[in-house]
């Protein structure tokens, strides 16, 4: 399952969505611009690249969230050991502070 505020790829269509809800076997999906909904099964699916991710504008904020740019600097300057829990709190900030349909309104 993936979590709420995921952004994955619909492999049927090549189509980026995010994650709104589901079961263990189908996946509740949004557009980006939150227009559409859909529902596919879990194998339908891959977890969105950050290329796929920047490319379908969903990631503007790293340039001008200052929280962002911190979180990010400290993923690329801490030991190896520590990547995991930096990277871990730059995801979560950015599911509760970007990722959400109500933070984007």
């Amino acid at each position: 399952m993936y979590r709420k505020g995921a952004y994955v790829v619909d492999v049927r269509e090549d189509r980026i969505a995010q994650v709104i809800g589901g079961s263990s076997s189908r996946v509740q999906l949004q557009s980006p611009d939150g227009t559409l909904q859909w529902e596919v099964p879990f194998a339908a699916l891959r977890l969105a690249t950050g290329e796929e991710r920047e490319a379908a504008g969903l990631r503007p904020y790293l340039g001008t969230c200052p929280d962002c740019v911190t979180l990010a600097a400290r993923r690329r300057t801490v030991p190896p050991e520590q990547r995991g829990k930096a990277a871990a709190d730059a995801h979560r900030h950015w599911i509760t502070a970007h990722s959400t349909q109500e933070a984007n309104q």
